[in-house]
């Protein structure tokens, strides 16, 4: 099959590309650029500059390419700025959907996956979040993607397209250096910023109700995300007509004093965390239950969160030489 994978040239779509072409699928890349960098891709994967807005070029792509599957990774996904720009939010990331869905139907694409996140829960008051858990997402941009995967299962009933939503919870990591994440809007990202900085790396509130007080998160490495798109895009592929909404998680709780701990050790500073204001929004805990893509696909993640600290911190340091430590 080909895949078109829009967004391939951010930090998570290069890795759904080199893990689809590992697995012997072919990719097409379809990007504006605008956050993504196109030296993240191999050389023999062909590269479409534009936006999911532009139903024209959408069209060409899909027809000259001979397109069998979408993965829709490309969306604006920074939940503050979905907060002050919700117009734009929903440009980008429903209407782009839509105009994508609409070119993917003409064209009879029959396996169409889409990016989701965990944002679609909101503040979910449970130990661990299954995909029946109540969405009730707490900004512009979980919106968004509870509406996206709205839009996408609809479709999908009405045409028979084969679909998938992936709950991604935080991801983490990176399969080369070449490849990490190059945005500082994550927290193992902030805390790197800041330790290279020479500051103190920032806890939001350590008042909540868990064992430290600080908020706990699942985190799942960036490889096993890329993976798991794999397995599910063969699953589409394999059974028309299938309507699929999985979480991508590990089912473990860190903490974010255990994270910035964990950091300190695998960087070599010993930089305590400075304690500031909790973040409005932000809940005590979200773990994700991964059973239902275990059972259902027989996927599970296999790194672990020092994995996941050290191949991002390898990454930063290519991308910072001058953090590494002596």
């Amino acid at each position: 099959m080909t895949w078109l994978i829009t967004g391939g040239a951010g930090y998570i779509g290069a890795h759904v590309v080199r893990a689809m072409t590992e697995a012997g699928e072919r990719a097409v890349v379809y990007d504006d650029l605008s956050t993504g960098i196109a030296e993240r891709l191999p050389a023999d994967v062909p590269l479409v500059r534009g936006s999911t807005l532009d139903a024209e070029l959408v069209a060409r792509t899909l027809a000259e390419h001979e397109i069998s599957g979408v993965v829709h990774l490309a969306a604006k996904k920074q939940v503050g700025e979905s907060v002050d720009r919700p117009l734009h939010y929903y440009r980008e990331n429903v209407e782009g959907l839509r105009v994508l869905l609409e070119a993917v139907t003409a064209a009879e694409v029959p396996s169409f996956l889409f990016s989701s996140s965990a944002a679609v829960y909101g503040m979910p008051d449970v130990d661990l979040v299954t995909e029946e858990t109540p969405c009730v997402p707490m900004s512009p941009y979980g919106e968004t993607k509870l509406a996206g995967e709205w839009l996408v299962r609809a479709t999908g009933k009405a045409t028979g397209l084969s679909t998938a939503s992936l709950r991604y919870f935080n991801v983490a990591g990176a399969a080369t250096p070449e490849l990490a994440d190059t945005g500082v809007f994550n927290l193992i990202p902030m805390v790197f910023e800041k330790l290279t900085e020479g500051a103190p790396p920032r806890i939001f509130g350590d008042d909540y109700a868990t064992p430290d007080g600080t908020c706990v998160r699942d985190y799942i490495h960036v490889v096993d995300l890329a993976e798991a798109h794999v397995a599910v895009a063969r699953a589409l592929s394999s059974a028309p007509g299938r309507d699929l909404t999985l979480n991508i998680g590990r089912g473990e709780g860190v903490s974010v004093r255990e994270m910035i701990d964990r950091i300190n050790a695998v960087t070599g500073y010993d930089r305590p965390p400075t304690v500031t204001p909790r973040r409005p929004g932000d809940p005590a805990r979200v773990v994700a239950s991964a059973e239902r893509i275990a059972t259902e696909l027989g996927w599970q993640a296999k790194y672990d969160v020092q994995d996941m600290i050290t191949s991002a911190w390898e990454g930063w340091v290519h991308h910072h030489p001058e953090a590494a430590r002596d």
